[in-house]
């Protein structure tokens, strides 16, 4: 599947060594004024190439929109296409991974559902796609049913440890310094969404944004409000109390995490999600190849160590796209 949404729909195409990425959003209406430097400073948040911590490949990840806009950049209601070149490709890299089956990479389960991988980056089963995805979410940022909601990410652990920006740099530059990666959680608070948005059934809120953030790669867990916690306590202790103050319906605590019964319940939206480490490392592990011979990879290429630095501004846009959808769906 290429697309995600249902009124707001996000299409995308590329390869991570391919000639480029893009993708087409469709259902945007018309008449929304676009800020290019909003898109552009998302594009930024997730860029490779910025610091130490991250992958060395250098894209400078400047989407062209190529339609569906007025001259003005106001939309016209109809798809608004856009296109990122890929400019730092090093496909000489991945030469023997043609062959040889990364361990938990989607090397091996390609091939056995479409009978070839792409070995280069990984393809589509790349991170990169996940740059289409934020330019789609800084469009929809910019929705007027948006503009009272706010969509936060940051990092809460890496390791399994939590602490200051600086203690938490120190845990990735520990495993890059034996050619490790390391794992971390994302926690994610929307705020301003109404009471009353979402669904019953099959189509809950929580159901929509688990899929959203199970859909990144390297995504390993999701919880929403007291999440796993949840199950070692008692209803007392979980239980969402009402109140009221001037007309106001809201509740003391928000162990729900903002939704009940698969609709928005007017508090805070509060969701974690887990990565894992990077599957990709920069020292020889054994696998094996295609006819099942028993091999060494060699560990070389460009790799996040820490896939969950660059998943905060996706962990944003998904969920961007996730309560702009159902908010137009609301209105209509």
């Amino acid at each position: 599947m290429n697309t995600f949404g249902r009124n707001l729909r996000l299409t995308t195409f590329g390869e991570s060594h391919g000639k480029a990425m893009g993708g087409i959003l469709d259902g945007m209406p018309g008449g929304v004024k676009i800020e290019m430097d909003v898109i552009i400073r998302e594009t930024a948040r997730r860029r490779p190439g910025q610091n130490h911590l991250v992958t060395a490949r250098n894209e400078k990840d400047i989407p062209e929109l190529l339609s569906g806009l007025t001259d003005d950049m106001v939309t016209l209601g109809t798809p608004i296409g856009f296109i990122v070149r890929n400019t730092d490709q090093r496909s000489v890299d991945y030469g023997e991974m043609a062959e040889l089956y990364r361990p938990n990479h989607a090397d091996f389960t390609y091939d056995q559902r479409y009978g070839l991988h792409e070995a280069r980056g990984g393809g589509r089963a790349s991170a990169r796609e996940t740059l289409n995805w934020v330019i789609g979410g800084a469009i929809a940022r910019q929705l007027p049913c948006m503009q009272n909601i706010s969509v936060n990410a940051n990092i809460i652990s890496i390791g399994g440890i939590k602490g200051s920006s600086e203690e938490l740099a120190s845990v990735v530059e520990e495993a890059m310094k034996r050619g490790d990666s390391v794992g971390g959680v994302v926690e994610c608070v929307i705020e301003g969404v109404p009471a009353g948005i979402g669904n019953p059934v099959f189509g809950k809120l929580h159901a929509r944004l688990a899929q959203a953030m199970m859909s990144i790669n390297a995504a390993k867990g999701f919880e929403y409000g007291d999440g796993f916690a949840a199950a070692t306590m008692y209803g007392t202790e979980h239980a969402d109390i009402f109140t009221s103050k001037d007309g106001h319906i809201y509740t003391e605590t928000n162990h729900s995490g903002g939704i009940q019964g698969g609709i928005s319940n007017g508090m805070p939206i509060l969701f974690r999600v887990a990565f894992k480490p990077t599957p990709t490392l920069l020292r020889d592990i054994d696998t094996v190849d295609k006819a099942g011979n028993a091999r060494i990879l060699k560990g070389k290429g460009r790799h996040d160590p820490c896939v969950a630095l660059r998943a905060i501004p996706v962990v944003e846009a998904m969920a961007v796209l996730v309560i702009a959808d159902e908010l137009l769906s609301y209105n209509d």
